[in-house]
């Protein structure tokens, strides 16, 4: 039997890591005064203000960001800067 519990609590956490694999949370960073989009739990401290999530597809992080209204709006980069554009003035 205390095997069984010892099995167990080794499960929970190896599960609890493997389920956040592949996911997205919109997170609002004070310091880059934006909210971004993370592929790790957030913990919320410091410059983090607020963590939402998690989205199981990129699409669905995009689409709670634009609804959150404290954050500025975004526009994706066009298809040609994807590979790192710089921005131009």
């Amino acid at each position: 039997m205390k095997s069984w519990l010892i099995a167990g609590t080794m499960v929970l956490p190896v599960t609890t890591i493997s389920y956040a694999d592949g996911l997205y949370w919109v997170i609002g960073n004070h310091a880059t005064n934006n909210c971004e989009i993370v592929m790790s739990n957030p913990l919320i401290y410091g410059d983090i203000w607020f963590g939402d999530g998690p989205y199981k597809s990129l699409s669905d992080a995009k689409l709670a960001r634009s609804t959150i209204s404290v954050c500025p709006k975004q526009e994706d980069p066009p298809a040609e800067c994807k590979d790192g554009c710089e921005k131009r003035s």
